[in-house]
């Protein structure tokens, strides 16, 4: 099996020279809403999306100065994934929950669609491979908690763990019948190789509303499923008053249940759509009740509000 590191359809001699405005359409088509940042108007590189064992990669190489997701263009997308990227040529910064770190070739790292991120170019050529891991899926196993911005470097054996599965993963046909089990195995690898710190350190400093909100949402993710999640056990372990937390989700335009209730929605959908490959395994109100769901016609009604679809209409698509 080839180096992913150096596997030739992913680096090039020579590289496309684009207009900025057709390139960042490419990557938003992908990865969603990212605005470039100094450019003269033209860019070389590519952005495009690679399908393999039924997941999504984007491989996006440019010479810009950097390029931005703020709060912003993230209320513009729909979807929530967490970003495993490999660095593949050249040198790039990132920048996340107060994290820069800089990515060096065969470095990995885990960046997270819904807070915002800051790619560092320097102006310098930067080629990169991102596999978009379902948000919600990786957080919905027992336990899972995930350190992200924090870089593995090329050397690291869960790196070139990863490297291996994601080389084996673009080397199989499009659909192969081991593909379930190879989309598991990346998920748990990623889990592992990722894995954070306990709610002790993650909650020793809540002095202001912005860390407080952070370390909630964190809380929200690792606890998603579990029946007990709501405001007053939020607050509980911020140790701030339920009214304290409401404000703090007001000043965000929303609330704590809303955010509970649509990550809890997502998750469903992901599960749904997982089970497409293998229909007779599960019900979906097995999978609304294992998701936090305790009413199924208010999870039915949620789940068309938000995705305007029924969750059995995604039964009928054609199964990855």
């Amino acid at each position: 099996m080839a180096n992913l590191i150096s596997n030739q359809s992913l680096i090039q001699r020579g590289w496309s020279d684009w207009k900025l405005d057709d390139w960042v359409s490419e990557l938003r088509s992908v990865c969603g809403h990212f605005d470039p940042v100094g450019s003269g108007g033209r860019v070389r590189g590519v952005a495009r999306q690679i399908d393999a064992c039924g997941m999504i990669f984007a491989q996006v190489a440019n010479d810009l100065d950097r390029v931005v997701r703020t709060m912003d263009g993230i209320r513009l997308d729909h979807h929530e994934h967490l970003f495993l990227i490999v660095q593949m040529e050249g040198r790039c910064g990132v920048e996340q929950v107060e994290r820069e770190v800089f990515l060096e070739t065969g470095d990995c790292i885990l960046l997270d669609s819904t807070q915002p991120l800051t790619f560092h170019f320097f102006g310098h050529f930067s080629n990169h491979l991102s596999l978009h891991l379902p948000r919600q899926m990786m957080y919905s196993a027992r336990g899972a908690a995930f350190d992200v911005g924090r870089k593995l470097s090329a050397a690291d054996p869960m790196v070139m763990m990863l490297r291996a599965l994601i080389e084996k993963m673009l080397e199989m046909p499009t659909a192969p019948a081991g593909a379930p089990h190879l989309r598991e195995l990346i998920l748990s690898a990623a889990r592992q190789a990722f894995f954070a710190e306990d709610d002790a350190a993650l909650l020793s400093c809540l002095d202001t509303s912005n860390k407080r909100l952070q370390v909630a949402e964190v809380l929200i993710d690792r606890y998603l499923t579990e029946p007990h999640l709501g405001g007053k056990w939020l607050a509980g372990r911020l140790g701030v008053s339920p009214r304290t937390l409401q404000e703090d989700f007001q000043g965000l335009g929303t609330t704590c249940t809303t955010i509970i209730r649509n990550r809890r929605l997502r998750l469903a959908r992901e599960k749904i759509e997982q089970m497409r490959a293998n229909p007779a395994v599960r019900t979906i109100s097995e999978i609304a009740y294992d998701c936090g769901f305790n009413d199924i016609s208010y999870f039915n009604r949620s789940f068309k509000e938000m995705f305007a679809c029924a969750p059995g209409d995604l039964l009928k698509l054609r199964p990855v």
